[in-house]
């Protein structure tokens, strides 16, 4: 799969916003079938941990650092 450039970051960016938000998800109290969340968030964070780091080896060529993306 080739990704164009300026959509890198954006890809990145969110995935993080899904992995914020399923931990969010996991704090409610009404969550039913919580495993699958579970299971879902590990996945969803291992994939993001693997983004940044082919990310941060290829970052010169999509302008923006990653400490840069990352930032709240």
């Amino acid at each position: 799969m080739k990704i164009p450039k300026p959509y890198v970051p954006l890809m990145l960016s969110a995935v993080r916003d899904a992995v914020l938000y399923n931990e969010q998800l996991l704090t409610s109290e009404t969550l039913r079938d919580r495993d699958d969340y579970e299971e879902h968030l590990m996945h969803l964070s291992q994939f993001f941990e693997f983004l940044k780091e082919e990310y941060k080896a290829n970052e010169n060529e999509y302008g923006l650092k990653l400490e840069q993306l990352m930032k709240d």
